[in-house]
């Protein structure tokens, strides 16, 4: 029996079952035959946030920002690097709070950049304040 992991595609949302005895690195969507995985972290709504929390089987690390806030700018490239790294073990979102009140309100987001790692949609770990990509990729592997 061939254990499968859900994958919500980054593009248009759909759930893929992805095989884990298949590299999931290749792994496109059914629906719209997008790259499931890009090593960049994926920009999200509140929406989309829900469904990748409810749907994907993977862990989620989710970078809370604003574009005002600059330790969120100086942290965006290091995000991006730690995506690279982490990809396709774990899922990495990018959440504006400007456009998700209710989202940080509902997440108690106390100050940004947050970031907040889920697995089976419930959160693990959070950690305010920018950090280098390699503490990101620390970070997240320990709290694992």
């Amino acid at each position: 029996m061939t254990t499968i992991n859900q994958i919500v595609c980054p593009v248009c949302g759909a759930i893929n079952r992805v095989p884990v005895d298949r590299p999931a690195a290749a792994a496109r969507c059914g629906s719209c035959k997008s790259a499931l995985f890009t090593a960049h972290p994926t920009e999200v709504t509140e929406a989309m946030l829900d469904t990748h929390l409810r749907a994907n089987s993977i862990p989620v690390l989710l970078d809370v920002w604003a574009p005002w806030c600059g330790p969120c700018r100086s942290m965006a490239p290091q995000f991006e690097r730690a995506a690279a790294m982490l990809e396709p073990e774990v899922r990495l979102l990018k959440l504006n709070a400007d456009d998700a009140q209710a989202t940080c309100a509902r997440l108690r987001v106390q100050g940004i950049p947050a970031l907040y790692l889920f697995r089976n949609g419930q959160p693990v770990a959070q950690s305010a304040g920018a950090m280098a990509a390699d503490a990101i990729v620390a970070w997240t592997r320990n709290n694992l």
